[in-house]
Parts: structure tokens; sequence; C-alpha cells
């Protein structure tokens, strides 16, 4: 059912108030268990991941060009609401211009080990706090053969807005779950038969060419924070410590772009 909204507090709208305000999400989300999907092309990745819609808000413009999820919001009986871009703009805090919103119920995360079960390549981000590295992260395992990602407790949620926006809807397609308690998970990794690198500035790393010439055949690469790096806990349990070659005086890279170097140049290869 289209319902026309007009007051940018209609209580049927609170999944979307306040979305700018990250305190605000970070106490509520996790006990309401839901997120926001941006853009339909984030949507339509939600809806192919099996993900449940709540609601849909979005401009009067995109009801014809949405009108598949409309039609079938309306056999689910999921309610679709419409308002003028301002009328947005005052509830969500930000300027609409990608098409919709919908408010997902969050799917529940299943345990570790599960992902690991068939996977050969793992990531896991550790207490990574920006959630554009993240989303960026996630876009990049999903582009290069990862098979599955784990964030550690104090990682930023990969639903948040951005994290699911800076993706392109990827945190859909790639599975994840939390890996809790860390750094003792190293040892889950470990005993589900996969090594661990760990990527960091070290007197002892080896070069990330030299690991690629002889991967393990199955291989967990931690990635750190975005300020500290790794835990010194994690680069001693860990069973390599690995750089990214480099040249111009240049030490380290951006997070994001150091995971999306690191997939690349261990991504697995097919016979």
């Amino acid at each position: 059912m289209v319902t026309r909204i007009e007051d940018p507090k209609d209580d049927r709208l609170q999944d979307y108030f306040g979305l700018t305000d990250v305190a605000l999400r970070r106490r509520t989300e996790p006990e309401r268990g839901l997120y926001v999907a941006e853009s339909e092309k984030v949507i339509r990745r939600a809806l192919a991941a099996g993900h449940r819609p709540r609601s849909y808000l979005m401009a009067e413009r995109w009801l014809s060009d949405l009108a598949d999820l409309v039609e079938r919001a309306g056999r689910d009986g999921v309610p679709v609401y419409v308002g003028e871009h301002d009328v947005i703009e005052a509830m969500t805090g930000f300027h609409l211009h990608r098409g919709a919103l919908a408010s997902m119920q969050r799917p529940e995360l299943v345990p570790p080990q599960e992902l690991l079960r068939g996977a050969t390549r793992v990531a896991v981000l550790e207490d990574i706090v920006d959630h554009t590295n993240v989303g960026a992260a996630f876009r990049s395992a999903a582009a290069l053969g990862v098979d599955a990602v784990l964030v550690t407790p104090r990682c930023a949620d990969p639903l948040y807005r951005r994290s699911v926006r800076v993706s392109m809807g990827t945190v859909f397609q790639v599975p994840w779950t939390r890996i809790d308690p860390w750094p003792a998970g190293v040892e889950v990794l470990r005993d589900n038969g996969f090594s661990v690198a760990a990527f960091a500035l070290s007197a002892d790393a080896v070069s990330l060419d030299d690991l690629a010439a002889d991967p393990p055949e199955r291989l967990a690469l931690v990635l750190g924070t975005e300020g500290d790096g790794i835990s010194r806990r994690v680069l001693e349990a860990a069973d390599v410590v690995v750089k990214i070659p480099m040249a111009g005086g240049v030490d380290s890279l951006n997070v994001a772009a150091a995971s999306a170097v690191a997939f690349w140049a261990l991504r697995p290869t097919t016979g």
C-alpha cells in the first residue's frame, strides 16, 4: 500500500529518523534489529540476498521507476511511504537522490565456523572503525574472490548506511559474521584449517610478493584498525606477518587500499 506523508515526524516512519546521528543508530539498531538500505541497487541486492523489508520511503517520481518493488511490497503487505523531497530531507537529515530508502530487518548472524567450512580465502577486519573503510573492504572482497569476511567485536557495523552505500551493496553478497571473542578467534581460524596472515609493518614481516608466490591453500588475511594497526596479541599469534612492498618513500596504505592489494595478490587461482 502506498501512503503519502506530509509530516517529517510521522510516527510510522521512526525507522528513518535521525540517520545522520551515528550515536543514536548505534544505540537503537541492534536492539530493533534493523538497518537502512539506500539506493535502488543496494535495495535490490539486499532483497536478492533474502533480507526482509519493513518499509520503503521514496520520492514521488520513483514510484514508476521502482514499480516492481512497489508491486511486490503491496503483495507482501510492506508499506511504501511517499513524500516530497523537503519532507524526506527534514526527516532523514540528507537529500534523497538515490531513488529510495528501505528499512530492512537484520538477518541473524551465524557462527564463524559455518562460513569457514567451505572457504579458502577469508578476511578479518580487526577494529576498523571507519564505515567508509569497512564498505570499501567489502567491495574489494566481493570483487577479488574473498569467500567470507569476519569482523571483530569493535569493528564498525557493515550494515550502517555509509558502509552499505560505499560497498555498493556488496555487503549482501559476501557472507560475513562477527568473530567473538577476539583475538582468541585466531585459534578458531587455525582449528578450521586456515593459516593466519596479519598485515603490519614489522621487522620480521615477509613481503606480500613472497607470500603470493606460494600461498597456503586456506588463508585468513587480518587487516587492522586505521590508527594502531593490528594488535600485538594477533601479531604474536599469526602464522606470518606480511607487508606490502612500496616505493616513493611511502610506508603504508589506507586500510581500504591495502585490503584491495592484498585480496588481489592472494586471490585463489583456478586450475
